[in-house]
């Protein structure tokens, strides 16, 4: 008996963001497999795919968005019991990769969580993952299996160059001084727009102890009478992109936008944007922005597109960094 091999592509998506989901199946034009997700009384997940994934190729989209503990439990579920259905192979395509911040111990007697969740999701039975803009690239080392690192670098770049009058000066601004690689990339991508901007970043402090709580205490580079742009990769309750934004315009800055892949707006973060000196905010839907959560000044940008070439290229066994020139790691 002879088989000609054959690859089948299956899309299911987890309750963690439904809208990025169905806008990657339609950028796919793949439709969304089917699957029974409910939740016990006590709070216990349940999962079973309503039709057969043996020897498929499977992807499982699920952010880790609010609540994000019962959504990363809910994406191990779901790989486990695609694993045991028999499927060929299985992706995590995680467009906010939760706990990405603890990927080291800061003070003694901590964990690491990051490494911890990479566990869960190898033991769970995923082959790869796919995630967009970790908190840092190392954590790409914490699996022992092939992570495809995407950026929403391009996506943000591009819309803000949009909005630049030619002969304006231009400043990107890192909010703290970990994040000069970002802001580099950044820039090189404006310069494809003919946009020569120079680089800055905000000395940044935290007070021992404290997790939300963010000082900035000087700027290191040229802002005075320069539109500048603080690029970042979250925004969580915007204590420190606020704290940049006012230090900057106190510096002289003309104008300042705050652009960040992650938009995760956690408790005081949309009176702190409201309030803040900023002309626009502006987030991809990595995480799912409710209704309550949006304001004047916030533009939301789908990076599905980005998600759907990724996976395709992963499906047929193409290169991921040339979407991205290489500039993803």
């Amino acid at each position: 008996m002879e088989l000609v091999p054959t690859k089948r592509l299956q899309l299911f998506a987890g309750r963690g963001n439904a809208e990025l989901s169905n806008e990657i199946s339609a950028a796919l034009d793949v439709p969304l497999g089917e699957v029974v997700l409910s939740t016990f009384a006590n709070g216990e997940i349940y999962c079973r795919y309503g039709e057969s994934i043996r020897g498929s190729d499977v992807f499982i989209i699920q952010s880790h968005c609010e609540p994000i503990n019962e959504r990363v439990m809910e994406m191990l579920i779901m790989i486990d019991a695609a694993k045991r259905a028999s499927a060929k192979r299985i992706t995590a395509v995680t467009p906010f990769y939760g706990y990405a911040r603890q990927d080291r111990k800061a003070e003694g007697r901590e964990p690491i969580t990051a490494r911890l969740i990479a566990d869960l999701i190898t033991v769970a039975g995923a082959d790869r993952v796919v995630s967009v803009d970790l908190h840092t690239g190392q954590i790409q080392g914490f699996f022992d299996m092939p992570v495809d690192h995407l950026t929403a670098v391009p996506l943000l770049a591009e819309y803000f160059a949009k909005g630049i009058t030619p002969g304006e000066e231009v400043t990107v601004v890192s909010p703290d001084a970990g994040g000069g690689k970002l802001v580099r990339r950044f820039s090189n991508y404006l310069a494809e727009y003919d946009i020569a901007a120079e680089l800055a970043f905000i000395d940044k402090r935290r007070p021992k102890g404290t997790h939300n709580i963010a000082v900035a205490n000087e700027v290191v580079g040229e802002v005075a009478g320069r539109h500048c742009v603080l690029v970042d990769d979250m925004i969580d309750t915007a204590g420190t992109v606020a704290a940049a934004a006012g230090l900057l315009k106190e510096r002289g800055a003309a104008s300042v936008r705050v652009l960040a892949t992650h938009g995760l707006l956690s408790g005081p973060a949309i009176e702190r944007l409201k309030a803040a000196p900023v002309e626009e905010v502006v987030v991809t839907n990595t995480i799912p922005i409710p209704e309550e959560k949006r304001f004047d000044r916030l533009t939301v940008l789908s990076i599905a597109t980005i998600i759907a070439d990724a996976l395709d290229a992963v499906f047929e066994d193409t290169s991921v960094s040339e979407l991205f020139r290489g500039d993803n790691v």
